[in-house]
């Protein structure tokens, strides 16, 4: 590369007898600026670009490699560049726009035409950068394929031609500048369009009178697709946003639909209508004028509106980019985005009483699995539209997830009575009529300044109260709340940490045959040390797992550790004990939960009927089949199978007889209820129905002899408890099993 940048691109200078203030210094080529770091963007561009040609002109190409060289060419020739393909970040992550603030502030050249590429989107320039420098386009290098990139360099060349010839025509190129910057102040559809009425009339010395109309589409938000007013100036302001039929005028809305369909601009004595098109973008421009266009400003105005088609596409870009961002696809609401903007300025609302609530549509699953997705979505769409309807503008709707709602607004419309009356009359969704209950949870903003993601928070932590609250379908915000779940979150966080530093343990508690008191088995015990010499308790820290998913990983090493105790066991010559653990619904909706037990029996060379999986009724009843059908392949594996707690459940008998049970736990509170000269329904009860499904009965809790005598009496057949001993590490229930042979 030679210091001036050219790589052999001829040089073609002008004739002695042209004049330079009006064209550019190389008449025969449109001169373009590569800027970039990168060697192979350069000769990428130089290959996508090769052999095009504009108005009889070839391109020549001019390199810089860093942004200060760039700013060295353009202080040599910058008037004569007619395009600059420039990146933003180089030696700096802003040396691009460093050379863009050089070309327009300090060179105070606005003729060159500016196209930033980046390969870094996170460096995007912000909104005022692209404004101020009157930069034409932004693209990632991803982007600019070679049909685009000659797109977009035929547009910049001729919008450079463009500019150069109302400045050889002296018709007011600064004006023209002017308001390009002006239009691109607004990226609101009705402040551009209002700005494309306001420029053209002052470009023709007229007063500021007319339309731009276009069809609605997704620029108003509108379902249908018929003809509005998008911007508006003079006596036509007031039908912004509104059908182009309502101006009352037969002749303009006539015109206006006829350059639409036409795709072209009407000219006629008493009426102009300007037709925009870019990419697909369209708009028609009705100006009110008394004259015919001359030839002159018909030539003005082409240029003019050649450039307004750009913006225009842009504006629409902008607008299709911000619905993306904060609108929702499918019922048009504002987004969970937006509805965080709403809550981090909720004093725009205008009332001092808010309330947030948010509002979950109960099993909306069912309905997507059941009658299909579409169906799914029309319910979507017809509860959107009933809280549209029902609930006054003060309400502010969005749709913040799947199938969830939220709504801000005075505490006096915000409330559970108004939400469940909207809900209380079925859906239309399709050919479905469809009854809908939900779950709501609330919150009344206050005057402690939070973000709106922490009043969200806080709204969701009153839903999932309420999810759990059995007396009613909504809960308003408690402190209390929070505080339990920052408890819960830190508490599943600690437990995960150690669960992965090895620090839970898994003690056991031994078994006894009633008649003998014999050590028949042992029930292995999670126990998880606090740190502090004590131990959290199961109860507490079990659900946790539970809920955050975790006891499939604690399940699986609660497996192999039971397993590998069953072969020290025998080793031992204890080969007749067997090991019962705990199983939870998570575990049985793991699918590879069944080859988990497998795996760890054969890792561990153990007989499949030494282990025992105990099961809770509650399991049963939440997902009957999957655990029945998990049961049945490992009980035909030899694995024995107990349910425990049981009457404390409300157990279906038809799932109990299908369930390939061995054994049945009596729950410590029925044994409990043992006093001396009493009877115990429940115990003798549930001992009864066990002798009669052929299973054998273990008593929990058993802590009193007359308990244990008791349930002998009813002809129960196993018991565990403080009476016969209490939970142990593995390493003391080895030295109370050489204690009991002794005895």
């Amino acid at each position: 590369m030679s210091s001036s940048g050219y790589e052999n691109d001829e040089l073609i200078f002008l004739d002695e007898d042209t004049h330079p203030e009006l064209e550019p210094a190389f008449s025969k080529v449109w001169n373009v600026l590569i800027v970039d770091d990168d060697e192979e963007i350069h000769t990428v561009t130089r290959l996508a670009l090769a052999d095009l040609t504009f108005a009889e002109r070839r391109l020549n190409y001019i390199h810089a490699y860093s942004g200060e060289q760039a700013k060295t060419l353009l202080a040599e020739f910058g008037r004569d560049i007619s395009i600059i393909l420039l990146d933003v970040v180089m030696e700096t992550d802003d040396a691009g726009l460093s050379v863009v603030q050089y070309l327009r502030e300090e060179l105070n050249l606005h003729e060159p035409r500016i196209i930033l590429r980046t390969g870094q989107p996170g460096y995007a320039p912000e909104e005022d950068v692209i404004r101020n420098y009157d930069i034409n386009d932004y693209k990632t290098k991803t982007e600019l394929t070679r049909s685009k990139l000659l797109t977009t360099v035929l547009s910049s060349i001729r919008s450079y031609q463009q500019i150069l010839t109302i400045n050889q025509s002296r018709l007011g190129l600064q004006k023209i500048i002017a308001s390009a910057a002006n239009l691109l102040e607004e990226h609101s559809i009705k402040g551009f369009c209002e700005g494309i009425v306001t420029q053209i009339s002052s470009l023709l010395g007229l007063e500021a009178e007319g339309v731009v109309c276009a069809r609605a589409g997704s620029v108003l938000d509108r379902d249908d697709d018929g003809v509005y007013v998008l911007g508006a100036a003079g006596h036509f302001a007031s039908f912004i946003n509104k059908p182009v039929e309502e101006i009352n005028n037969e002749s303009i809305v006539e015109n206006i639909n006829r350059s639409l369909r036409l795709k072209r601009h009407i000219v006629e004595d008493s009426l102009t209508v300007l037709y925009l098109n870019s990419s697909g973008f369209e708009a028609a421009v009705y100006i009110d004028m008394v004259n015919p266009l001359s030839v002159v400003d018909r030539q003005l105005l082409e240029v003019f509106l050649s450039s307004i088609s750009v913006g225009y596409e842009n504006v629409n870009l902008f607008h299709e980019l911000r619905n993306a961002a904060f609108r929702d696809w499918l019922t048009r609401l504002p987004n969970r985005n937006e509805f965080i903007n709403m809550l981090d300025r909720p004093s725009v609302l205008g009332a001092a009483d808010l309330c947030v609530a948010v509002i979950d549509v109960n099993h909306f699953s069912d309905i997507n699995d059941g009658l299909g997705q579409e169906a799914g979505n029309e319910l979507l769409r017809a509860i959107a539209r009933r809280l549209e309807k029902s609930l006054p503008k003060e309400v502010r709707k969005s749709r913040i997830a799947a199938d969830v709602f939220g709504l801000i607004g005075p505490s006096t419309l915000v409330s559970a009575e108004n939400i469940n009356a909207v809900f209380a009359s079925s859906f239309r969704a399709g050919d479905h009529t469809l009854p809908v209950n939900v779950t709501m949870g609330f919150y009344k903003i206050d005057k402690e300044k939070k973000t709106g993601i922490e009043l969200l928070k806080r709204a969701n932590i009153a839903l999932n109260r309420a999810k759990k609250n059995i007396s009613d379908n909504f809960e308003f915000y408690k402190p209390e709340f929070e505080k339990r779940t920052t408890y819960q979150l830190n508490m599943i966080r600690s437990l995960r940490a150690d669960f992965h530093e090895r620090k839970l343990q898994l003690w056991f508690q031994p078994q006894v045959e009633l008649a003998s008191e014999k050590v028949i088995g042992v029930e292995g015990l999670l126990r998880w040390p606090d740190g502090n010499g004590g131990y959290i308790s199961p109860t507490e820290f079990v659900p946790l797992a539970e809920y955050s998913g975790l006891i499939v990983d604690i399940g699986k090493w609660v497996l192999d550790e039971s397993c590998k105790r069953i072969r020290e066991l025998d080793k031992r010559g204890y080969g007749d004990i067997r090991v019962a653990v705990n199983v939870s619904i998570p575990q049985f909706r793991d699918r590879l939960f069944v080859d988990k037990v497998k795996g760890a029996l054969e890792k561990y060379d153990c007989a499949p009927h030494k282990l025992e999986l105990e099961i809770t009724e509650s399991v049963v009843m939440d997902e009957p089949q999957i655990v029945i059908d998990a049961l049945t392949s490992l009980k035909e594996f030899g694995v024995s199978i107990a349910i425990d707690d049981f009457g404390t459940g409300f157990s279906s008998m038809s799932y109990l007889q299908k369930l390939p049970l061995d054994r049945l736990k009596v729950d410590r509170s029925f044994v409990k209820d043992i006093k001396p000269g009493e009877s115990a329904v429940i115990a003798e009860t549930i001992v009864t129905l066990g002798n009669k499904l052929g299973l054998i009965t273990i008593a929990e809790g058993v802590e009193k002899r007359q308990q244990a005598s008791y349930m002998i009496k009813l002809g129960c057949d196993e018991a565990q408890g403080y009476l016969f001993a209490r939970p142990m590490p593995f390493d003391d229930l080895l030295t109370f099993l050489q204690n009991s042979n002794k005895d």
